[in-house]
């Protein structure tokens, strides 16, 4: 990382790591940087790793741009399939889900507005343990931090 007079260069795959569901997530901004207003990670999704439940951000938007790979997005029942350098928006109160389907990882950036890293930190905390968490325990999560199943 490069620091310049209070800002900082934070290069591919490197900030804040946390991991979920065999991604990582390297947060470049977090809500303590940004007074809360957003966050943004660099996110890398295994080839056919476990996606995220099907939920809908009450609170939050949340914005994707493909870097890498191919990424499958199911929003409002609708699927989509982004590659590189395409983007997606998901406004806050539809429903969606993403994963990638390919043969090969693929890596995207990731905003929530407004931030939303705290949730992932807890998300980190669950997938660490030696079992992975029950989709109930996912779930109560996901509703401590705005979002509810769709």
């Amino acid at each position: 990382m490069v620091t310049m007079t209070g800002h900082s260069i934070i290069p591919a795959g490197k900030g804040r790591i946390v991991g979920a569901r065999g991604s990582v997530m390297a947060f470049k901004a977090v809500a303590d940087q940004t007074s809360g207003d957003f966050s943004l990670m660099e996110r890398t999704l295994p080839p056919g790793g476990r996606r995220l439940l099907p939920h809908r951000h009450v609170a939050a938007s949340e914005a994707f741009f493909v870097l890498d790979g191919i990424v499958t997005f199911v929003v409002n029942g609708t699927e989509f399939h982004a590659g590189s350098e395409e983007f997606l928006l998901v406004p806050r109160g539809a429903a969606h889900t993403f994963g990638n389907g390919g043969d090969e990882p693929a890596q995207l950036l990731v905003l929530h507005a407004p931030a939303m890293d705290a949730y992932f930190a807890e998300l980190d905390a669950l997938w660490s343990r030696p079992d992975p968490p029950t989709p109930e325990e996912e779930r109560a999560l996901m509703s401590r931090h705005g979002m509810e199943p769709a």
